[in-house]
């Protein structure tokens, strides 16, 4: 591969937190990936979306609590003026309250901040694909402590042009935590007939992902933080 083409294939970063020794950290660890270049760093939501615009990233490496405009604002204006932008969420906690907002409002996924290297440049990998960066078990967990269904919340009906029995099975499943291969298992059916499911659910659902259809699992009663407790054996990337 040529260094010019090499170049023209590599994955535009901007990295926003609001302090300074993150941002230059963040960069330091990206710089030796030959697949991603950082474009430009951001203290604060306000200049993320200004320099996100201006420079046009493929991934914005977002960190959630920050001045002026935190990451849940910021994403969500990302989200809204520059769909094709996408937004990796970082967190010094596992659970915490604005992943939640930040998955609501548009990220593709969250990593914690004490991730490795090798999951960090991974996750932007994953993100720039247009996949979902969380490990199922985690979402779980995070949306399970931070959503609930409003009273008197259903599930979404069955019928023609809605969700058909089966996929709700699927989407109970996947609201539970099980990752593709797991709900394959537990249904006796394909990776890939899983993978046509989630694809019409996400339609059906008017979501983007797996994080925000398990969102809509928990506003919906479909799934509640008791019936998530049981974890099944196994972990992974949905």
């Amino acid at each position: 591969m040529s260094g010019s083409m090499a170049a023209a294939e590599r994955i535009r970063v901007l990295i926003v937190d609001d302090q300074s020794l993150v941002r230059r950290g963040l960069t330091l660890i990206l710089s030796p990936d030959p697949y991603v270049e950082v474009v430009g760093e951001a203290e604060n939501g306000a200049l993320a979306v200004t320099l996100a615009h201006r420079l046009r990233p493929d991934v914005v490496v977002m960190d959630i609590r920050m001045p002026v405009l935190d990451g849940v604002g910021a994403t969500e204006e990302l989200a809204a003026t520059l769909p094709g932008c996408r937004v990796l969420a970082l967190s010094t906690f596992d659970l915490d309250e604005y992943v939640v907002g930040a998955l609501r409002a548009g990220a593709y996924g969250f990593l914690p901040k004490d991730s490795s290297p090798e999951d960090l440049s991974a996750a932007i990998r994953t993100v720039h694909a247009g996949e979902a960066v969380v490990a199922p078990r985690l979402l779980t967990r995070l949306i399970s402590t931070y959503v609930r269904a409003p009273g008197g919340a259903r599930p979404a009906p069955t019928g023609p042009g809605e969700l058909t029995p089966r996929e709700v099975e699927v989407w109970h499943l996947m609201a539970t935590g099980l990752d593709n291969t797991e709900i394959s298992r537990a249904l006796d059916i394909s990776v890939s007939t899983v993978k046509n499911y989630i694809t019409s659910i996400f339609g059906k659902l008017a979501v983007r992902d797996r994080a925000q259809a398990v969102i809509a699992a928990y506003e919906s009663g479909l799934v509640t933080a008791r019936a998530a407790a049981v974890d099944p054996p196994g972990d992974g990337h949905a």
